[in-house]
């Protein structure tokens, strides 16, 4: 078919998909759309959360937090300063359970400052909590030092009165002197949200009043100023019923993100997280919410754009040397993945630091997923690209226009399967320009980049990532590492190794990125 015709192939000599040989090593086909992108995420797709918890937030008898919360994060850390920093910028949300009940030192008269205390008693286990201004001042230094953006969650329950379970409005006395002594104190916040996992226990008809609130709140308060920031909500667990009444209750333009989490494999004491993460059919179980929540927003809420607010894959703070180790390398960068295909434009992963989930580990050394998501941010630009694969379901690829090579285009490559080697050709559609008039000439570069990521001695709940077989370690002197990739001649076939990770910068021109 003419479809077919217009298919063309990098490699000489391609083998059919899925034929093997005496090597182990299994063949196969990457199509790579590139007449036009598929979706568009933002250049701040990568984002990380920092969180309320204090250090004796425990789970399963395990306390992980340590001094990671906002409140007492060592702001100084030169390794934390530069894991940021490395990112220029990087994407932070400020938030998580304890944000509904937190209550900011401000106002007249003046909030009590009272810290979190352990309450088992209370909903969330923790009573009190207190924002000191003075500490406020602090994060925000450190956000314009290391050259962060900022998403804040605000105290969704704060003053609002609940009878049988029913909640009634919110009160925005609190948020509303925060965000004028941000203002102020000039300091820059892109994003307001409002609460956290309230979707469904605040009926949609309450919050969308309480979202036009802040709506107003921000729009007072910013007017004059050069840029007004974001109004987020609700960061909870997708509904498709819940979201669709919010968007219409609130109104268009009023809400310019909608937000959701994801923790699709379950607490963190399962023992079956490496094996789910491993199962590319568990994997494909989350496609059905972005799909959802795409059409949902397409239909009753275009004027909106979707974030992931919170994703940490396993609840209650992950289970060590699974979410904070190398084999969690397949499901983050998958999520990645799969998000901005379906129009996802920011993905906020739980945590930063804090928890057995963060993309650094309690010294702030990074966690194997720091890595990835830094190529990702210097790698995948905004235009997503569709792809297909043919061979092995257990290899999973995913295709960006190049974040600064004008006209090529960057994939990612996962290989979930433990005994084989896949030898990879693509096929670009249409590679060039020319090919549009009819004219069957290809001018390919002769090389191009590749990052292999895999894990210290082949161990996948290692906490060392390997890159191009080279360990990743911070330097004496509190450095990143650089990530220096692979030359490699472009007419040669990709070879991604038993479970691994595999970045690969293709600089050819095709159309979707000129």
């Amino acid at each position: 078919c003419c479809c077919c015709c217009c298919l063309l192939f990098i490699n000489q000599g391609l083998v059919a998909a899925s034929s093997k040989n005496r090597f182990g090593t299994e063949n196969a086909v990457i199509a790579v759309d590139g007449k036009s992108p598929i979706s568009q995420v933002a250049d701040d797709y990568i984002c990380a959360t920092l969180d309320w918890w204090p250090h004796d937030k425990c789970d399963y008898g395990t306390c992980s937090w340590g001094n990671a919360s906002l409140l007492n994060l060592d702001l100084a850390n030169l390794i934390l300063r530069n894991a940021v920093k490395a990112f220029s910028p990087l994407k932070i949300r400020l938030g998580g359970t304890l944000q509904d009940v937190v209550v900011y030192g401000i106002g007249d008269p003046l909030e009590p400052c009272v810290p979190f205390t352990k309450n088992l008693s209370t909903s969330f286990s923790f009573s009190g909590g207190c924002l000191p201004m003075s500490r406020w001042d602090a994060l925000n230094h450190f956000f314009k030092d290391t050259g962060a953006l900022v998403a804040f969650g605000l105290n969704a329950l704060y003053g609002r009165s609940e009878v049988d379970g029913v909640y009634g409005p919110w009160n925005s006395t609190n948020a509303r002197d925060l965000i004028y002594y941000s203002v102020h104190h000039g300091y820059t916040i892109q994003a307001w949200e409002l609460g956290n996992e309230l979707s469904g226990i605040i009926s949609a008809s309450q919050y969308a009043a309480d979202v036009k609130q802040l709506h107003a709140i921000v729009k007072e308060i910013y007017a004059g100023t050069s840029s007004q920031p974001l109004v987020v909500a609700p960061d909870g667990f997708f509904d498709q019923e819940w979201y669709r009444e919010i968007l219409q209750e609130s109104g268009q333009g009023i809400l310019n993100v909608i937000t959701h989490h994801i923790y699709n494999l379950g607490p963190g004491s399962a023992t079956d997280l490496v094996q789910k993460i491993l199962n590319f059919t568990y994997l494909d179980g989350v496609l059905s919410t972005f799909r959802s929540l795409r059409d949902t927003l397409q239909k009753y809420g275009p004027w909106a754009s979707s974030w992931v607010g919170e994703a940490g894959g396993a609840y209650n703070s992950g289970r060590h040397l699974v979410t904070d180790s190398f084999v969690f390398n397949f499901w983050y960068v998958d999520q990645l993945g799969m998000a901005a295909s379906f129009g996802t434009t920011s993905y906020c992963r739980q945590s930063l630091i804090g928890g057995n989930y963060g993309l650094l580990s309690a010294t702030f050394h990074p966690n194997p997923t720091y890595y990835s998501a830094l190529l990702w941010h210097r790698l995948m630009g905004r235009k997503v690209l569709a792809t297909h694969t043919s061979g092995s379901p257990y290899l999973r690829a995913y295709a960006h226009c190049s974040k600064h090579a004008g006209g090529g285009f960057t994939l990612v490559l996962l290989n979930l399967d433990n005994n084989t080697q896949y030898s990879i050709s693509l096929n670009i559609e249409p590679l060039s320009v020319w090919e549009k008039l009819g004219i069957n000439v290809v001018i390919a570069p002769s090389t191009r980049q590749e990052y292999h990521l895999t894990a210290m001695n082949g161990d996948i709940q290692s906490q060392i990532v390997l890159l191009n077989g080279k360990p990743l370690i911070v330097t004496a002197d509190g450095q990143i590492p650089r990530l220096h990739p692979d030359i490699v001649m472009a007419d040669l076939p990709i070879l991604v190794n038993p479970l691994s990770v595999t970045y690969v910068s293709v600089p050819s021109q095709i159309p979707a990125c000129s």
